[in-house]
């Protein structure tokens, strides 16, 4: 929990460029993500386009905001379970995701022991809380940051073939191409998690090193 968005445009950056030898230039800055951190890059980047000059989004998730439609009655009966923050390290995976999700999206400080809502409450979907979820959507919000996005020197998605993830990345490559904005967008052969480091050694750092400035004269030229 905590304000992410904010460690990673701002107290991250600052920390890089006080300690190392940086080009402490947008244009020199790249910022990339898998999955979550696929979400990361979309959501920072477009919010964040005075901060980097170059996005490569992974497999991005939560792009599509939840509908208020039927649940799954299994992980919502572990979740009303939960009773302190140590019950939640035993959950599995999908019911550990929607608790994370709801802090960082739904965070209520005065609902004790885990402090946030969630989208659905004794089988019934809370339609505040969705409506905080989709907020946070961005195929729902990235309209408001079209005019950011063309900052942006380069980007580019990719997504497996056989990711679920595939038609959320294909609609996000989608509004980008209808609005002009220059992009590469691939699906490869694979699955969410199966050439994650092929991708990151063989194509996110190759994209980086031919899309970020590396002369101390860098100027930019984002408009």
């Amino acid at each position: 929990t905590g304000d992410f968005e904010r460690f990673i445009a701002q107290d991250v950056v600052t920390y890089i460029d006080g300690h190392y030898r940086t080009l402490p230039n947008r244009a020199s800055r790249g910022l990339a993500g898998h999955s979550m951190g696929g979400y990361g890059a979309s959501r920072i980047g477009m919010k964040h386009a005075d901060i980097f000059g170059s996005l490569y989004i992974m497999s991005p998730c939560c792009l599509s905001a939840r509908r208020a439609g039927p649940g799954n009655p299994e992980i919502e009966k572990m979740l009303e379970a939960v009773k302190t923050p140590s019950d939640s390290a035993q959950l599995p995976f999908a019911a550990r995701t929607q608790l994370a999700s709801a802090a960082a999206w739904s965070p209520n400080p005065k609902n004790p022991p885990l402090y946030l809502d969630l989208p659905v409450k004794d089988g019934a979907p809370q339609a505040d809380v969705l409506a905080k979820w989709a907020a946070n959507a961005p195929l729902d919000f990235v309209d408001q940051y079209i005019r950011d996005l063309k900052r942006y020197r380069a980007i580019s998605i990719d997504v497996g073939d056989q990711d679920g993830l595939r038609v959320d990345a294909g609609k996000l490559h989608d509004i980008l191409e209808r609005n002009g904005i220059a992009n590469s967008f691939e699906v490869y052969s694979g699955t969410h998690t199966s050439a994650v480091a092929d991708r990151f050694q063989n194509y996110v750092m190759p994209f980086f090193s031919k899309n970020l400035c590396f002369e101390s004269s860098c100027a930019d030229k984002s408009h």
